[in-house]
């Protein structure tokens, strides 16, 4: 592979770390530029036919289609819940289990984070929890940046287990199911040692970039309950995967970690002795005179920013129980684990109903968009029944749905740009060039430089399949045969390589371009995506480095 060639392959991840992290272009115009650059690159050097380039970017179309829904379900959820009042209760609630950020980030943006992606996956849990911690009270940067890098240690036994199940089921040839719960316990036990710390990691941005402070040591104050939070998932998950397998441990281990937290927030164990607030939190009560637990208390701040405020004041005359309140989550939850269950029929019924678009283009790229089976589909349907369950006025609803389709016009130009790009990088193993895709180049090119030291990188291999294809399934999928023939050639124990390649694609997802920027448009802040990944980039490469670390450590020094 020649250096044109060499920097060909690398384009997509130079290009969109170019003009959306380092000149912080908005996305839509990042993406655009990105996409057309990487295009003409492909057919130009890595000599695509003209064919194969048009099939991959009509197949992302379909592909963004999806995402949109998400997103929107997404939106309109948030929006329905405050017309309703459920968020001002909702957060009301918090308040009484704690005040303190710092354990609201540990409980809604660690661990239902970790409950939601068991159940769902494919962005939803950034998705729906961004624009729960939004209503909070936690800045919109924040809560987005939150909300990412906690979609990461849950990431492996996501959509019930589905990165492990059909990414390396499929990735691998022929794979026994010992070999794959054997790489799930193994990285399971890595995770252990890493990912229990991401808690206190995301308290201790909080408190050092939205503090008023800028205090490192004010997130360090909390780092026992962080440390429980991080603990009370990952010790489950390695039980639950070591007793019965993939499905569950991100589920199971997400509920866990939920009640013991919850628990401990109301006894008061672990807690700091000092609440820690925003200073909109301060100046809010001080200006009232009302305690932060005061029934009825509304922010003035409570919109989306730069959207129109669809509450202006509580409705008095119309309160909302907390379980009401929380129905509509619990009933997403539910309706998620239910549609995601091999043997229940729901599955089979919500994939019944497809859009397919074969051989597009005379190629072997096909599409399919499944409506009813989308994350998005139940947000919208919960949303519906939230109207009635909250009995919520047609004006308040019809003013939800207007706001929810409007926000969505920066999403839709950045999603048609972005993924369309991922596909042309994905399908570029159709070429005139007799070259490999353009990841497995990069891969190939990365394995001849590391070689005995292979588990340092192999963790940046997967993090590379979820930053560009949006998804740590497709990750294991593309990098898993790879993973394993590099261990033989080095001489390294496969399971455990096969193992970094999940983790890192975990934590790949906290960067993963698709995930931003729906995460960024859910709390209204299109334009701002490369500053979100300067904020979780770091913590990425945290994750990634701290498992090929300890792979290395013990692949080649105690084996």
């Amino acid at each position: 592979m020649s250096m044109i060639q060499g920097l060909t392959a690398a384009m997509p991840i130079l290009a969109v770390l170019f003009f959306l992290v380092i000149l912080r272009l908005p996305a839509s115009r990042a993406m655009s530029l990105s996409f057309v650059l990487v295009t003409g690159l492909a057919w130009w050097v890595w000599q695509m036919p003209g064919q194969q380039i048009g099939a991959a970017i009509l197949e992302g179309w379909v592909i963004a289609s999806s995402i949109l829904i998400i997103v929107f379900g997404a939106i309109l959820l948030l929006n329905t819940l405050k017309v309703s009042g459920a968020m001002d209760t909702i957060r009301q609630g918090f308040t009484h289990i704690s005040p303190d950020r710092r354990i609201q980030t540990v409980i809604v943006g660690w661990l239902f984070v970790a409950f939601l992606e068991g159940a769902s996956g494919f962005g939803t849990p950034a998705a729906i929890v961004a624009p729960l911690l939004l209503a909070l009270g936690f800045p919109a940067m924040a809560a987005v940046v939150l909300a990412l890098i906690a979609d990461s240690g849950a990431v492996s036994y996501g959509a019930v287990g589905t990165p492990v199940l059909v990414g390396l089921g499929q990735g691998l040839e022929n794979p026994t199911q010992t070999e794959i719960l054997q790489i799930a316990v193994t990285a399971s036990q890595i995770d252990l040692m890493v990912a229990s710390f991401l808690p206190l990691i995301m308290v201790l941005i909080l408190t050092r970039f939205f503090g008023g402070n800028k205090s490192w040591r004010e997130g360090l104050a909390a780092w026992k309950f962080a440390l429980l939070g991080g603990f009370s998932y990952t010790l489950p998950a390695l039980l639950v995967v070591w007793g019965l397998g993939p499905e569950f441990p991100a589920i199971l281990g997400g509920l866990t970690g939920l009640m013991i937290t919850v628990f401990a927030a109301r006894k008061g164990f672990l807690i700091p002795k000092e609440t820690w607030l925003f200073d909109s939190d301060q100046t809010l009560y001080a200006a009232t005179h009302l305690k932060p637990n005061t029934p009825g208390l509304v922010k003035n701040d409570d919109c989306i920013p730069s959207q129109p405020c669809l509450i202006s004041e509580p409705d008095k005359h119309r309160r909302i129980s907390l379980a009401r309140a929380w129905l509509p989550y619990l009933i997403v939850a539910i309706l998620l684990v239910l549609s995601r269950l091999d043997f229940l029929p729901f599955k089979g019924i919500l994939l019944s109903t497809s859009i397919e678009f074969n051989q597009l283009l005379a190629t072997d790229i096909s599409a399919k968009l499944v409506p009813f089976y989308l994350p998005g589909s139940l947000f919208i349907l919960v949303a519906l029944l939230t109207i009635v369950i909250h009995k919520v006025p047609m004006r308040q609803a019809r003013a939800a749905w207007l706001t929810s389709i409007k926000s969505l016009a920066p999403t839709l130009i950045a999603l048609l740009t972005s993924v369309p790009m991922v596909r042309i990088f994905l399908h570029s193993d159709v070429n005139n060039a007799e070259l490999l895709s353009m990841p497995m180049e990069l891969a190939v090119m990365a394995a001849e430089h590391f070689q005995s030291n292979w588990a340092l990188a192999a963790p940046f291999v997967g993090a590379l399949g979820s930053f560009i294809a949006g998804s740590a399934t497709f990750s294991n999928m593309m990098f898993a045969q790879f993973q394993a023939a590099t261990a033989t050639a080095t001489d390294l124990p496969s399971h455990w390589i096969l193992a970094l390649q999940m983790l890192g694609a975990n934590a790949g997802n906290m960067i993963c371009v698709v995930n931003v920027v729906a995460a960024a448009s859910v709390v209204n802040l299109a334009g701002k995506e490369g500053h979100i990944i300067r904020f979780t980039l770091w913590p990425m490469l945290f994750y990634a480095l701290s498992v090929g670390v300890i792979g290395w450590l013990i692949t080649t020094q105690l084996l």
